[in-house]
């Protein structure tokens, strides 16, 4: 997460006005329209991508200690990640 400064983009008389209650902190403004996660980068891509890899492997017969090690997750987050999909699927 990159900063601005508040000079740059807000008015003085709100600056003023938002240092009588912190002043010289840093503080947190949230967007007005909430973003869903993953929905700017291709994170999400990526974890839909290498679950169903998982899964395709596990319905193949590849274990869980093999999975796990291959994707470097624990025996419990392959599990998981195999219930999620076939619940969803």
């Amino acid at each position: 997460m990159s900063y601005i400064r508040a000079e740059e983009v807000l008015p003085k008389e709100l600056i003023e006005a938002i240092q009588q209650y912190i002043s010289g902190e840093n503080i947190y403004i949230p967007c007005v329209e909430k973003k869903d996660w993953g929905s700017q980068t291709e994170t999400k891509k990526y974890y839909r991508n290498r679950n169903k890899e998982i899964c395709d492997k596990s319905r193949r017969g590849v274990s869980t200690v093999i999975l796990a090690e291959e994707y470097f997750l624990s025996e419990k987050s392959i599990r998981r990640i195999i219930r999620s999909e076939r619940e969803a699927g």
